[in-house]
């Protein structure tokens, strides 16, 4: 099965319109099957033990017909990278039409932070705000900058992953007097076994990442074991990838959290588009453009080569 999909692979590059977390352009691999188009796109620096539930993603994406649908369409929240100019975050906001939430890009610098957060909810009084640390901050940390936020626009939607650790997560919300939602992202995806964390105490809602998590039916056992509201949100893919991620989202009966999957809005290229009405994206099958887009036939080789590492460890 493996090698059917190696003979369609392509690989592409796509530059970033900003730089989002050290990230100026990401190179995804594609594979088409006979229920369309997979998308394997670890980051480059991730070891192939990290790159197998991707590879897995791929592969179902390929060869596994879309589960049942509950909706055709998926609310979709805004993505505001570490900008700190005006002008840019307020074009970038422009580019999801219609979105009634923001999820803010934060960590690395509370002044900066909070001027970033203050101008999203300006531009957006009405929006739900979340903010996304991707576990930086300590809990004496998280208590100084969510208490900023919470003085400068009110209660946050949610955080996500404000500390690395389920103890710290834990101790955040033993020690927070304000309200506070915690997503747990990092600490479930990048777990050896998802179904082995614990979240007692420490999250409300659970992050879904299609691609992380393995695919569609994995992500929705996740979910279900650990029985909290999710959220079903991107990793930086193309086109394709977020198609996959929509599936996910369309699959899950109680999905009540506008979802991270307009992320294409990040990107100065992509092989299809996703239109965006009134804050939300349709399913469909997309077409992707893939012309003029390969990368060298070097890299071509290399993520060959790397599949077919990783295919070892699945198989």
């Amino acid at each position: 099965m493996l090698d059917d999909l190696l003979a369609t692979l392509r690989v592409i590059t796509l530059p970033t319109r900003t730089n989002f977390r050290g990230v100026t352009y990401r190179e995804v691999a594609l594979m088409q099957g006979p229920h369309g188009w997979g998308e394997f796109s670890p980051f480059l620096e991730y070891d192939d033990n990290e790159c197998a539930p991707w590879l897995a993603s791929a592969i179902e994406a390929a060869t596994v017909a879309r589960p049942a649908r509950f909706r055709d369409a998926i609310a979709i929240n805004g993505t505001i990278p570490e900008l700190n100019d005006k002008k840019e975050i307020e074009a970038l906001m422009q580019t999801y039409s219609g979105a009634k939430t923001f999820k803010v890009k934060v960590g690395s610098n509370l002044t900066d932070d909070v001027m970033r957060v203050a101008r999203v909810f300006s531009n957006a009084p009405k929006a739900a705000i979340r903010v996304d640390v991707n576990g930086l901050w300590s809990v004496d940390e998280a208590l100084t900058h969510l208490y900023a936020y919470y003085e400068e626009i009110g209660p946050l939607e949610y955080v996500e992953q404000p500390c690395a650790t389920i103890e710290e997560l834990r101790e955040l919300k033993r020690k927070i007097k304000i309200p506070l939602r915690i997503a747990a992202d990092e600490i479930i995806r990048k777990a050896p076994d998802p179904f082995k964390v614990d979240l007692t105490d420490a999250a409300d809602i659970v992050m879904l990442k299609v691609q992380p998590l393995g695919g569609i039916q994995r992500s929705l056992d996740i979910a279900a074991h650990h029985g909290l509201p999710v959220v079903v949100s991107s990793a930086l893919e193309s086109a394709i990838g977020i198609e996959y991620g929509l599936e996910l989202a369309a699959s899950i009966k109680d999905l009540t959290f506008d979802c991270g999957l307009a992320t294409g809005s990040l990107l100065s290229t992509d092989v299809a588009n996703h239109k965006i009405l009134d804050g939300k994206i349709a399913l469909g099958q997309i077409s992707p453009q893939l012309d003029g887009l390969d990368v060298s036939p070097d890299r071509l080789q290399w993520w060959k080569n790397r599949i077919m590492r990783v295919g070892k460890l699945i198989a």
